[in-house]
């Protein structure tokens, strides 16, 4: 069975198609949840919300073809809930949370912080363009919009990103 049947079918009640369809994506959807949150149990959290709102909402989907950007949009949803939710509760937690002892570059940090200031729209494109190694056209289709304005978007985002990682008047590189 091809993907495209496997969509209409879990849209059609199939749990057995539609758990075919998650299992097939699960790494791609892990990623995309892991660098949203940068944490693997906040991922997987987000990733089994985001399945238990699509097989939920699932039959309202009129077009099966679009499962997979329909699903990475409501992941994306979870995600931010669950950073606003963190920005929220993040004094208490601050003060509680001990280092993990993973190793983690200084380049990496700072992109990472640079990409928080992003607006959100920047960072949902240079994210699945860079994290997720996504066509224009597939983050136009999950973001869902034109695809003129995914590249307005990457190239705002990177220059805004090449602004927050400038040290000293050069880009730090590592």
């Amino acid at each position: 069975m091809k993907e495209r049947e496997w969509a209409a079918a879990a849209c059609s009640g199939d749990e057995q198609a539609f758990y075919q369809l998650i299992s097939n994506h699960r790494r791609k959807l892990y990623g995309i949840a892991y660098s949203y949150l940068r944490n693997e149990s906040d991922a997987l959290e987000a990733i089994q919300e985001t399945v238990c709102k699509a097989w939920i909402k699932c039959r309202l989907l009129q077009d099966p073809e679009a499962f997979v950007p329909w699903l990475i949009r409501i992941l994306i949803n979870c995600c931010i809930d669950e950073l606003k939710r963190r920005k929220r509760v993040l004094p208490y937690v601050a003060e509680t949370v001990q280092p993990t002892g993973e190793m983690v570059s200084v380049f990496k940090m700072d992109l990472d912080t640079a990409l928080d200031r992003l607006k959100p729209k920047y960072r949902h494109v240079l994210t699945l363009k860079y994290y997720q190694d996504m066509t224009l056209a597939e983050i136009a289709r999950v973001l869902d919009c034109p695809e003129g304005t995914v590249k307005t978007w990457l190239h705002q985002g990177l220059k805004q990103l090449r602004r927050h990682m400038d040290v000293g008047g050069e880009l730090y590189y590592g």
